[in-house]
């Protein structure tokens, strides 16, 4: 893919001269993605990918729901273990790939995937309600559009003790390139922090690091957006996101 037709006609062509490669036109379905054109931009949709995951969970049917996980019933563990634990870890399993395009069930998968060694009843039903959120938004999907600027906007977020179980935080951060969303993540903290700013810190540490990251790969694609940047924060409180701004100087 690019925005300059002849460079991709040579690079197809010089790849021809050394591989057997057969041009299948304009990207339609790779992976289990397909590649959906909106207006000006693309949209990443993994809709059939998920309705085989409803399909073998035997969820095609199921009601949906507006969100996929409660925040007010924590997951913790109950004395009933589930009677099929390896339908539950494939089906997790097949969530994870899901997160590709889908970075709204990143929270909830990551959450999921932490039973998979005992899977408990309780865990089934959790797992069956992102099921029945995938049910009513089985047309969303990653949008990638032109950008009018190549700035880097990253945000943090985490909360404070919020795992029942071990008392460690969750944090997670989303790096925008631009308009578009290129890098997220949703995990639980390593080290159980003693006070909300300990683990609000802690957040702003990891998206930091992956912002370096994110400049570091520009530079080497030869961007010379990412030549020079300078960055500011601000801790707004718990519970609250982190915006941080990275701007790229010619």
């Amino acid at each position: 893919m690019g925005n300059d037709t002849i460079l991709v006609t040579v690079l197809l062509h010089r790849l021809a001269t050394t591989f057997k490669i057969r041009d299948l036109g304009p990207p339609s379905f790779f992976l289990g993605i397909e590649t959906l054109t909106v207006g000006d931009s693309f949209l990443l949709s993994q809709r059939r990918y998920m309705q085989d995951i409803l399909s073998r969970s035997g969820m095609t049917d199921c009601k949906a729901l507006a969100t996929p996980a409660s925040v007010t019933q924590p997951a913790v563990p109950t004395s009933d273990p589930f009677e099929n634990p390896t339908q539950y870890r494939r089906i997790v399993g097949a969530l994870q790939y899901l997160t590709i395009t889908r970075p709204d069930l990143v929270y909830s998968v990551n959450m999921l995937c932490q039973f998979m060694h005992s899977p408990t009843d309780n865990h089934w039903c959790l797992l069956k309600r992102v099921l029945r959120y995938i049910k009513g938004t089985q047309d969303y999907g990653l949008r990638l559009r032109p950008s009018t600027t190549s700035d880097l906007h990253a945000y943090s977020d985490s909360d404070w003790a919020g795992w029942p179980i071990d008392r460690k935080s969750t944090s997670g951060y989303a790096v925008f390139l631009g308009d578009n969303l290129v890098s997220w993540v949703s995990r639980k903290q390593r080290t159980v922090a003693r006070s909300s700013t300990e683990a609000e810190y802690k957040g702003l540490a990891d998206v930091a690091a992956e912002v370096t990251w994110v400049v570091s790969l520009l530079r080497e694609l030869g961007s010379t957006q990412a030549s020079r940047q300078h960055c500011g924060a601000t801790i707004l409180g718990p519970h609250t996101w982190l915006p941080i701004q990275f701007s790229t100087l010619g």
